[in-house]
């Protein structure tokens, strides 16, 4: 409150989460987010500093201090709330892992045996990926990135068959494919769910009162979606007795 803004650790690689189409402006969901908590804190939505960084320096980052909120589609898990000193707020998208594959080559993972699979380090997709093969007796070659262009880059060579994350990530890169590269119809989203991933954003544990207030604002705004309150008649509903 002193700095006058609120930074936030975000993604900057993933069409509807955090992406930058190139102009320099970082939108989607999470940054709207980031929006709404500088708006409950500060009173302004637009008192924010975006911190892009990769998901296997997030925590190291957020520890480091180079931002306030965590705010880039990051699983909840109970290693990570007892690990790396974050305290997570309400859950604000509850997702699922699955597999990305160029369209026609597979419908289904069980027929992935013997595949490479690239993959972002640093995530719990890598420890689901392992899991989800082995438990089926498949085997695969990991290849792992810490960022999605890089990922991208290696697909679109043809160094992995199938690419893994969040099936909500996968759809936004989907949907963003090059067109010169067949555009989104050139791929597909397996209907297998890896797992669950209970995306939230967080602060450090320390933090008590604006992890408290964080997670307000979540619960505040999924209930205002449950009750219809909306930017068009936020003021009238707020005085309507």
């Amino acid at each position: 409150m002193q700095r006058g803004t609120l930074r936030c650790g975000v993604n900057n690689t993933v069409p509807g989460f955090g992406f930058d189409p190139g102009g320099g402006e970082i939108e989607g969901f999470d940054i709207d987010f980031c929006r709404a908590f500088a708006a409950a804190i500060l009173g302004d939505a637009e008192a924010i500093e975006l911190e892009p960084i990769d998901a296997d320096n997030r925590f190291i980052a957020l520890r480091n201090g180079d931002y306030d909120v965590l705010v880039r589609n990051t699983t909840w898990t109970t290693s990570r709330d007892g690990t790396e000193g974050m305290a997570f707020a309400h859950v604000n998208f509850y997702d699922g892992q699955a597999m990305m594959v160029r369209a026609d080559e597979f419908s289904s993972i069980n027929e992935m045996d013997g595949t490479s699979i690239c993959v972002t380090t640093g995530t719990t997709t890598e420890l689901n990926l392992a899991d989800y093969f082995g438990e089926r007796d498949l085997s695969f070659e990991p290849i792992a990135f810490e960022d999605n262009n890089q990922l991208q880059r290696a697909f679109i060579q043809g160094r992995c068959d199938g690419w893994t994350s969040d099936r909500s990530q996968l759809a936004g890169i989907r949907s963003a494919w090059p067109p010169d590269e067949g555009g989104p119809e050139s791929l597909s989203i397996l209907d297998d769910v890896m797992s669950k991933e209970p995306l939230a954003p967080g602060t450090l544990d320390t933090e008590i009162e604006l992890r408290d207030a964080i997670d307000a604002v979540v619960n505040g705004l999924i209930l205002a979606e449950e009750l219809g309150v909306n930017s068009n008649n936020v003021q009238r509903m707020a005085e309507d007795p």
